[in-house]
Order: structure tokens, then C-alpha cells, then sequence
């Protein structure tokens, strides 16, 4: 689980690739039966980390990029 520094909010984000990934772009995350998240882009399924996040994920509500943190 991630946490927002700025806002708080947890585990509330949108994705960005990077301007050279080659692929279609189909991203999404969900969280397995046991509480993990997720990310799936393109079929390729993974548990992101500290680093992806900060990265490539931009929070929902306060709209901060490069703040994640983990939650637990």
C-alpha cells in the first residue's frame, strides 16, 4: 500500500508511462485477494515499488507527483 506525503490519501492514483514505452498503453491496477496491489500494463502483471510509484504515478486528489510513500 501507498501513501500520498502530501495529502494522505492512500492507494489513490493515476498511472503515467514513460513517453518511450512502446506498447499499447492498457494499464490498470486491483488489489488480490490478499490486500497487494497490483499493476497491469499490457498483460504484464506486477507488485510495483517505492521507486515505480515516485516515477510513474501521480495522486488523485492533491494531484502530487515524486510523494509516495509506503503505508505500512
Amino acid at each position: 500500500m501507498f501513501i500520498c506525503k502530501k495529502c494522505k490519501n492512500e492507494d489513490k492514483f493515476d498511472l503515467f508511462p514513460s513517453e518511450n514505452y512502446k506498447g499499447e498503453g492498457k494499464i490498470e491496477y486491483f488489489f488480490d485477494k490478499n490486500g497487494t496491489i497490483k499493476i497491469s500494463a499490457d498483460n504484464y502483471t506486477f507488485i510495483p515499488d517505492l521507486e515505480f510509484m515516485n516515477e510513474h504515478a501521480v495522486c488523485d486528489y492533491c494531484g502530487s507527483i515524486y510523494s509516495w510513500e509506503y503505508s505500512r
